[in-house]
């Protein structure tokens, strides 16, 4: 009621606490945004009836149709699938003709289809994917492996996103851009394609495979069986040959089918795939592969190693999603080109949010983690493989970071210590950016902290597919400003600009 003193709720505006926002003049968002395009598409193998969960294949069915056809009306359909579709793909027909090739043990030995009649078998189960049909988020950020052919004060970057399609299926993409020393942040043409990798052929480590094991529990009498008769080093035909002596013994060892299902699982969550030499680099999309993560690469954290021992690879964490359970798992590459992936293990690898130092300390590996769900730890590591028991380092105090905290990204050393980008989740579940700061020798001490968000949600980055989050999963400092992308509500991606001196100095007069 007007002259009451309060604002219509009945608490007197001095009774009213008020947050007070420190000066920020070194924090600006940029007008450079990523936005998801929906025509931006890969074609995979489509089994009809199989879309559904529960539904059984119509192969035979749908095959049949196409053998029934006359001859004219194949070439006349071919001719159409491809004035409609090949511009959206590199090489629809070499897609069609591979997808008949699995059509071909339901064929008669006698039939001999025209080549016209191949093609359209292929396209009969071939189905286009759309990558960012829903959202295109949860950006990070590192530096290019190629800096030649810039000005003065440039960087250039590549930048790793999300794109979550249909299903809530999410892959990586890349995109890449220059970063001037004045800040003016600018991208790179998006791709008209995308190209999707092929698998490479490469040895399996006994060691990893024993870790999986292990954290999978249960009784190990069959594992240990086929274990045993696997060299250190072995390949997938080594490991075709131990499972049949186990399926020999079917009859007299239970549970082997679970056995079987156990050493698949493992087998197809570390893998190496390698994309055509003549892609380029924004074209290239890490689809979900391995059975671990059939629903989704999530969110990625990029950091570039600079330990001597590996400096300049690039190493990255994500969140394997398999539509029930997740699974922290590495990415590796030094060229954004070949991929190797595979599970972590132990107790600090639990749940999801690892990111990664960018060189050992005290001779271990290092990684922030967030093992128990809500608050943000540190976990270390002899191998990279099997990680200890996380420190809880940080736990929510202030009332936007109550629910629950995380990282943002893999730790950036500067002079002063450890600069960490946190995420804290408030009530109504939202989701605003922050930082802590650690110390260099000994990380698991905060030296300093920020008591109110670095970016919260504002005005349009509040709505989207996930409504009232700002989240990143890494930036890049350049020069004296730190590059930070970050996604806006699981919708698009933006880019903002933070002076490293006023952030580091406000974690400093905080402190912890």
């Amino acid at each position: 009621m007007a002259g009451d003193g309060s604002d219509g709720d009945g608490v007197p505006d001095r009774q009213r606490p008020v947050r007070i926002a420190p000066d920020r003049s070194w924090v600006r968002r940029t007008p450079v945004e990523l936005t998801p395009d929906p025509r931006r598409v890969v074609d995979l193998l489509f089994l009809p009836g199989q879309e559904l969960e529960i539904g059984e294949s119509r192969s035979s069915l749908v095959l049949d149709r196409v053998l029934a056809m006359s001859e004219s009306d194949v070439e006349a359909s071919v001719a159409e699938l491809r004035d409609e579709f090949a511009q959206r793909h590199r090489d629809l027909p070499e897609s069609w003709s591979t997808h008949a090739r699995l059509l071909e043990h339901r064929l008669d030995g006698l039939t001999r289809p025209t080549e016209a009649r191949r093609l359209l078998i292929g396209a009969a189960f071939t189905q286009e994917f759309s990558l960012e049909g829903a959202a295109l988020c949860n950006p990070s950020m590192v530096e290019h492996p190629d800096q030649t052919g810039l000005g003065e004060g440039e960087r250039r970057f590549v930048t790793s996103v999300r794109a979550i399609g249909e299903g809530h299926i999410s892959s990586m993409e890349l995109r890449t851009g220059v970063v001037s020393s004045s800040g003016t942040v600018s991208l790179d043409a998006p791709p008209t394609v995308a190209v999707t990798p092929t698998a490479v052929p490469h040895d399996f480590s006994r060691d990893l495979f024993m870790d999986q094991l292990q954290e999978m529990g249960g009784d190990r009498a069959n594992s240990d069986f086929v274990m045993q008769s696997l060299p250190e080093k072995f390949t997938r035909i080594e490991l075709f040959d131990a499972l049949a002596q186990l399926r020999e013994q079917r009859l007299t060892r239970g549970v082997t089918a679970r056995t079987l299902s156990r050493f698949e699982r493992i087998a197809g969550s570390n893998y190496r795939v390698e994309f055509p030499e003549l892609s380029s680099m924004q074209e290239r999309v890490l689809l979900p592969r391995g059975p671990a993560e059939s629903k989704g690469v999530e969110d990625v954290r990029w950091v570039r190693v600079t330990d001597d021992e590996r400096a300049n690879d690039y190493l990255a964490t994500y969140t394997a999603y398999d539509g029930h359970a997740i699974a922290s798992h590495l990415l590796r590459t030094n060229d954004f080109r070949q991929f190797e992936s595979e599970p972590f293990s132990g107790a600090g690898a639990k749940n999801k949010g690892m990111a990664l130092f960018p060189r050992r300390i005290g001779g271990r590996y290092v990684a922030l983690s967030r093992a128990d769900r809500e608050n943000n730890a540190l976990t270390t590591s002899s191998d990279m493989r099997r990680w200890s028991k996380a420190t809880v380092i940080q736990r929510p105090q202030e009332p936007w970071e109550s629910v629950q905290l995380g990282n943002c990204g893999s730790p950036i050393e500067t002079p002063q210590g450890w600069l960490v980008l946190t995420h804290g989740v408030g009530p109504m579940r939202r989701y605003c950016i922050g930082a802590i700061l650690l110390n260099l020798a000994n990380p698991t001490q905060v030296i300093g902290r920020l008591r109110t968000p670095l970016l919260e949600p504002i005005d349009d980055e509040r709505s989207g597919y996930v409504p009232n989050v700002v989240y990143s999963c890494g930036g890049m400092v350049h020069d004296r400003l730190l590059v930070l992308p970050y996604g806006c509500s699981d919708s698009r991606t933006r880019f903002a600009l933070v002076e490293v001196e006023p952030l580091i100095d406000e974690l400093l007069a905080v402190g912890a």
